[in-house]
């Protein structure tokens, strides 16, 4: 979860700043700067909640703690920022359009623009801001999510399973999650089932995420109680194939995600040139996101007493790889 961390760290670097250019330019840069770490986010924590087709029997109970990488692919780390579309933004050289970092690339070399904001005494000034950079200047090109995950199965064929990463503070920093889920094994009606060398099951599946992060007052925008607050939530519906035997498993998932993510700008902030401070913009402006894909899972699972290991691989939006370490009682 240090990358959401991350993230929200580098987007907020320059983002207040633009909204010495007004609320509206300000929300439309944020819109295409914070979509694909969202979207990226909100693939990666629907991962790992299965790991083969067959719901386990006799009420027992498993705990599992479960590693994910997502792969950041290169077209998610930028997009064309077309001057046209905004009011008080130009690029310092008069550039119709230009390719910009989003919070998941870099700008090297960095891109400058020119605000135009209103004062309230010399009315239109300019300012000359640089625009916020992404993960990409830390060398990163995946996401990274983990969680703990426990399920029990009361009755036939039926799977309940909970999952959450613990709520951590820091000094800036506030990230926490959760999730729910049901997979139901529809070869566990069928007569002599356990003789069936295939399992199949459906799985619904609900997860949320939700971070808060507090940021320093920029030179340009003053303030108090600067934060950006975000929430998501996913939805996954999978359908999911496995061989049915002792100790190695393979498994193949086809399955969809829905979800939608909202990330508040809060605070009240002031533009300032040093000497003349305007009124206060409380609470500007909020950027929201639907989410929605297929995506196909293939794994395999190796079982051996109460303990258990298994890998897979998902192709998607962002494709990515999870690892899953499991204990039966």
């Amino acid at each position: 979860m240090a990358f959401i961390v991350l993230c929200a760290a580098n987007s907020q670097e320059n983002i207040d700043d633009l909204l010495a250019a007004g609320i509206s330019d300000a929300q439309r840069f944020s819109s295409d700067y914070l979509a694909p770490a969202t979207q990226g986010v909100a693939y990666a924590m629907t991962n790992g909640w299965f790991n083969h087709g067959k719901a386990v029997r006799g009420q027992k109970f498993e705990f599992s703690i479960i590693g994910n990488i997502s792969f950041i692919q290169d077209e998610k780390k930028s997009f064309l920022m077309n001057i046209s579309d905004y009011e008080n933004v130009r690029f310092e050289d008069n550039s119709p359009s230009k390719t910009v970092a989003t919070a998941l690339g870099q700008n090297d070399p960095d891109i400058r623009i020119i605000i135009t904001y209103d004062d309230p005494v010399f009315g239109n000034q300019e300012v000359e801001i640089t625009l916020p950079t992404g993960i990409g200047s830390a060398n990163l090109n995946l996401i990274p999510t983990a969680f703990l995950q426990a399920s029990v199965a009361p009755f036939k064929g039926t799977r309940f399973i909970g999952r959450f990463f613990p709520k951590i503070n820091t000094e800036d920093t506030q990230i926490g999650l959760y999730g729910l889920g049901l997979q139901h094994e529809i070869t566990a009606w069928l007569p002599a089932d356990k003789h069936i060398p295939v399992a199949v099951s459906g799985l619904i599946a609900f997860t949320h995420l939700d971070a808060s992060y507090d940021f320093t007052d920029s030179t340009i925008v003053e303030g108090d109680n600067q934060r950006v607050e975000t929430d998501i939530n996913t939805y996954l519906f999978e359908l999911v194939a496995s061989t049915n035997l002792k100790i190695i498993n393979f498994y193949a998932g086809l399955g969809y995600i829905s979800g939608n993510s909202t990330a508040d700008v809060l605070g009240t902030y002031r533009v300032s040139d040093g000497l003349i401070v305007s009124e206060d913009i409380v609470d500007p402006y909020s950027v929201e996101q639907k989410i929605s894909g297929m995506r196909t899972t293939v794994g395999a699972n190796l079982k051996l007493g109460f303990f258990g290991l298994n890998v897979d691989y998902t192709v998607a939006e962002f494709d990515s790889a999870s690892f899953g370490i499991n204990f039966s009682f």
